[in-house]
């Protein structure tokens, strides 16, 4: 093995052992005192039982990804990508079909490898916790239709890079870039009403209080909406939340069907109200750049190594083609990713907080707002204490106390 090979291994190891200690350091900060601004609303035994889930969903990720790391190893070792590129190039095709074969075997076998630790997930930690509601038909009903899109998707997306840093060259990476904004918007329009179907029910939210309280705020604040909806997130679990969808015409908010059920009118139009914080505070919009951006920079430096040497040297490559190089990449650019992830989050937090200031100040029933938090987070078993080190490598949103602590201090300084 070469020097490049250990260097791969020890970026691999590295950053799961930074996750694997974020991990541990999450368990290890658990108390077992139910916080003043849950009482009431955790009670022993319930709060107990989310720390259990905390414990049970912690050990399950760090045994899946020392599996997957050891496999990783094994694989990279012992020649595994060489020995699958023999394969794909035995079939005499062209470079662009002999890509797919790599990296879809590659796809695949890592797919079923994944298949145990997903049904474990769903049928025994989810099922215990009173989670689950998925039969084994949708669970595989989900899984074919997720490849099937993920397949379709990313062999666009592959097909046009290999194809660009085969033929274009010196620019391929400015291409790419073009190529996959262009498709990543395509994408993001079509997906409310082409792709989420597929896996949700979405039905226009019925007449009454509830869309009556919504519709009133939003034309308050001049917020046009191209759809309201309604999920069964119900079919596979009885978690519950909203998000916002799409863009231009295909725009839309959803909510649960289970969120509706466990909140009132005023805390449901609160969390609307969160919803198009978002995006009348540009969130999505910046998000979508920042995504843009991370892109544009992995292309151009992934130019720089697709045609070294030492990057085909690291994984026992007999050869050099461009489609393993891609995938080869992925390895050496973790690091990278990791910080990135991490400015991501830190970010993504901020505007949550910013979300949140937004629906306090325009719908002015912070209550509500805090009621709604508290709820989400004891029917979702969230945890209340997480690690600061876990909170700033993972958390995309803030912690639900530090949230209520932040509307709370609105509240205080008589912004209302």
């Amino acid at each position: 093995m070469s020097v490049y090979t250990f260097l791969i291994l020890f970026f691999v190891v590295t950053i799961y052992s930074i996750q694997t200690i974020a991990d541990l350091l999450n368990i290890k900060d658990l108390s077992s005192s139910i916080p003043l601004e849950f009482e009431g609303y955790y009670d022993k035994e319930k709060y107990v039982r989310s720390q259990e889930y905390l414990k049970a969903t912690t050990k399950f990720s760090v045994v899946s990804s020392t599996f997957f790391l050891a496999v990783q190893i094994i694989f990279i070792i012992s020649g595994g990508f060489n020995y699958v590129n023999t394969i794909a190039v035995s079939f005499g095709l062209g470079s662009i079909l002999t890509g797919f074969i790599f990296a879809g075997t590659l796809f695949f076998a890592y797919e079923i490898l994944k298949i145990p630790f997903s049904i474990y997930s769903v049928f025994t930690i989810e099922e215990k916790f009173g989670f689950n509601k998925m039969n084994i038909k949708t669970f595989i009903a989900d899984l074919l239709k997720s490849w099937i899109i993920t397949i379709i998707i990313d062999s666009i997306i592959f097909a046009a890079i290999l194809w660009l840093f085969i033929n274009a060259r010196k620019y391929a990476w400015l291409y790419a870039f073009a190529s996959i904004v262009v498709f990543e918007l395509f994408i993001t329009l079509i997906a409310p009403v082409v792709i989420m179907p597929l896996f949700n029910k979405y039905t226009p939210l019925e007449n009454g209080e509830l869309k009556d309280s919504i519709e009133k705020y939003a034309k308050k604040e001049n917020f046009k909406m191209k759809g309201l909806f309604k999920m069964d997130g119900s079919k596979r679990s009885t978690k519950s939340n909203a998000f916002f969808t799409g863009i231009g015409k295909f725009r839309r908010i959803v909510l649960f069907d289970t969120l509706i059920q466990k909140h009132s009118v005023d805390e449901l139009t609160n969390v609307l109200a969160h919803e198009m914080g978002h995006f009348k505070l540009g969130h999505i919009l910046k998000h979508m750049i920042f995504s843009f951006c991370s892109t544009l920079i992995m292309l151009f430096v992934l130019s720089f190594f697709i045609n070294e040497i030492w990057l085909y040297d690291a994984f026992l490559m007999n050869t050099r083609p461009i489609h393993a190089g891609i995938i080869f990449f992925s390895f050496l650019y973790e690091p990278i990713s990791l910080m990135v992830s991490i400015v991501s989050s830190y970010f993504s937090r901020k505007h949550e907080y910013e979300a949140d200031t937004y629906a306090v100040k325009t719908y002015k029933k912070p209550e509500a707002m805090i009621n709604a938090l508290k709820k989400l987070s004891v029917d979702n078993l969230s945890n209340l204490y997480p690690h600061k080190f876990k909170v700033f490598l993972e958390y995309s949103h803030p912690p639900v106390l530090e949230r209520i602590k932040a509307i709370n201090k609105i509240l205080f300084s008589k912004e209302l």
